[in-house]
């Protein structure tokens, strides 16, 4: 065995214990394996290894739209409606980057503090940290926790960027999308971006006027393309702060959910969904690897060079790539 295997299996055997309590339902050593995960603290990468073989078993839930949509409220009926069920819920809330810390600038932990006593739910606030797509880049790394914790539902809850908060599709298994009346073009305002995502299409706070307005809109953008998996998604109506419409999405959540069984495409989702992940975490890992050979200002020399015309990018970039393999 080499010095590096031996290396990686101690380090695995020297967090068993922790993954040992994880799985028996401590919070607080859930706490610590999501926040070693996130800041890609020491050993890190061992724990997502070790914790991998026992996830796969939650339903990971998508709740995306544009802000005001009313998303944690949503979420946090949601959250209501399934424990009520006797089933475990993890919920991830991606909240914008604060400028000044760094940190979430609007933990929703704040807006579900009455969840802090039921050891049912766990709640996690997470920075974007400059992340595009409406995610954190270690968002699906914390899912993957929270599914290996043994919770049922994990849902996460994206920043609400708008258009381009499309990412959320790669990591859920079942996408959401929140509308509200009153958004000035409506739906024609985001058609561009998230539309083409959504599972199931929810308008809530449908108290207000524009709410069939919306309904409408949405209709008749479904009748100008079939899904691939033939799929009609539903429109469900809610006044999320009301609890209005929660049975009724929980239960078109359901029909999707035996819908993907009936024909057969839960594997083909978690095959194409992987298929993007890795590209991404591949993306990534050489991202990593790059900066740790540009090191010690190697960037600012290369880029006064192109600057000056002394060099061209695109030779400069072939250089970087050809030295990593190596």
């Amino acid at each position: 065995m080499s010095d590096l295997c031996f290396t990686l299996r101690g380090l695995t055997n020297n967090f068993q214990p922790l993954i040992e309590q994880l799985r028996a339902g401590d919070p607080r050593a859930l706490a610590r394996v999501i926040s070693t995960v996130e800041n890609r603290g020491p050993g890190w990468s061992e724990l997502l290894k070790a914790l991998f073989p026992h996830s796969g078993h939650a339903r990971i839930l998508g709740l995306t739209g544009p802000p005001g949509a009313g998303k944690s409220t949503l979420v946090d009926q949601l959250a209501r409606h399934y424990r009520k069920e006797n089933r475990t819920v993890g919920i991830i809330a991606v909240d914008p980057t604060s400028p000044y810390t760094g940190g979430a600038i609007l933990g929703d932990r704040i807006r579900m503090q009455e969840h802090f006593s039921d050891p049912g739910i766990y709640i996690r606030s997470m920075a974007t940290r400059g992340s595009l797509g409406g995610l954190a880049r270690t968002t699906a790394d914390v899912a993957t926790v929270l599914d290996a914790s043994g919770r049922d539902l994990v849902m996460i809850e994206t920043v609400g960027v708008g258009q381009d908060e499309v990412d959320i599709v790669r990591l859920a298994d079942i996408t959401i999308v929140i509308l509200v009346p009153g958004m000035g073009d409506d739906v024609q305002t985001i058609k561009a971006g998230i539309m083409e995502i959504a599972d199931i299409f929810v308008i809530n706070k449908c108290d207000r006027e524009g709410a069939e307005r919306v309904e409408r809109e949405i209709r008749a953008l479904q009748s100008l393309a079939v899904r691939t998996d033939k799929w009609t998604p539903p429109i469900v109506k809610t006044v999320a702060s009301q609890g209005a419409g929660i049975t009724e999405l929980a239960a078109a959540i359901r029909d999707y959910e035996a819908y993907l069984q009936k024909e057969n495409l839960v594997l083909k989702h978690s095959v194409d969904s992987w298929q993007n992940r890795l590209l991404e975490m591949l993306r990534d890992a050489l991202l990593e690897r790059a900066q740790e050979q540009l090191a010690n200002g190697a960037v600012a020399r290369y880029a006064a060079e192109v600057a000056e015309h002394k060099r061209d990018p695109y030779s400069l970039v072939e250089e970087i790539v050809n030295t990593l393999g190596k």
